[in-house]
């Protein structure tokens, strides 16, 4: 068959091998907390800052 053609014979006879081995939790490293920022800058000078950033 050439590329972008469409079989489904080919679809058919697949063969998925499962590992019966070890799992994945992807909830394992959850965590359930809070994030905050210290800075010595004042609010206004890093607003300040980010405008002459986007005029650059």
């Amino acid at each position: 068959m050439g590329f972008g053609s469409y079989d489904e014979s080919e679809q058919q006879e697949q063969n998925t091998e499962e590992d019966d081995g070890e799992t994945v939790n992807v909830h394992e490293h959850d965590h359930d907390g809070d994030v905050s920022v210290h800075s010595d800058v004042e609010t206004d000078a890093l607003v300040d800052r980010l405008g002459e950033m986007r005029e650059e």
